[in-house]
C-alpha cells in the first residue's frame, strides 16, 4: 500500500471488507501513517461481502463460467441462466440440500419424505454399510439472508 500510495497518490479512503487482513492492527496503523481513512461494509445487510462473495464463488466455479464475456448481452444471458440454475437446481446446504424454489413453493417436505424412504430402503437392504440409520438433512424452519431483528415488547402498566 505504501508503494501504491507513492506511485498513484494518497486516496482519501480505502473501502474494504471486514476480513482479517483489512482489520488487522498492522494495516490499520499503516493507513493511519499514510493518512488514509478506512471504511467497511455494514455487516448483515444483503449486499454484505460474505453473501456477495459466497454467491460469486458459486458463480465463478461453474464449469461453464466463461473466461470473459463477448458482450453485455452475453453476460446478461449467462447470468440469467446461472440464476435460474441457482434457484431451481443448486441444492443449498443451509436449506437441507433443497433448492430455493422447492422451499419457496412448498415442495421440499414431499422431496424430504421421498429421500427418507430411499435412505430407509438402503439401510434395510444392507444395514452393515451404515453406522446408524441414515437421515436426510433437516428442513430449515425459516430461511433468511438477514433474520429480522426482534422488536422489544412494550408492556403497558
Amino acid at each position: 500500500m505504501a508503494e501504491l500510495t507513492a506511485l498513484h497518490g494518497r486516496p482519501g479512503a480505502i473501502h474494504a471488507d471486514r476480513g482479517s487482513a483489512m482489520t488487522s492492527k498492522n494495516v490499520a496503523q499503516l493507513l493511519i501513517d499514510l493518512g488514509v481513512a478506512r471504511s467497511h461494509s455494514r455487516p448483515r445487510v444483503s449486499n454484505d461481502n460474505p453473501f456477495s462473495e459466497s454467491q460469486f464463488k458459486t458463480l465463478k466455479y461453474r464449469n461453464d463460467f466463461p473466461e470473459r464475456f463477448d458482450s453485455i448481452e452475453h453476460a446478461r444471458t449467462w447470468c440469467k441462466d446461472f440464476f435460474d440454475y441457482l434457484r431451481h437446481e443448486h441444492r443449498h446446504s443451509a436449506l437441507g440440500l433443497h433448492t430455493p424454489a422447492s422451499v419457496y413453493f412448498g415442495t421440499a417436505a414431499d422431496i424430504q419424505a421421498k429421500r427418507a424412504r430411499v435412505m430407509a430402503d438402503a439401510y434395510a437392504a444392507n444395514p452393515n454399510r451404515f453406522s446408524s440409520p441414515p437421515q436426510p438433512p433437516k428442513l430449515p424452519t425459516a430461511a433468511w439472508i438477514n433474520p429480522p431483528t426482534p422488536q422489544p415488547k412494550i408492556v403497558s402498566t
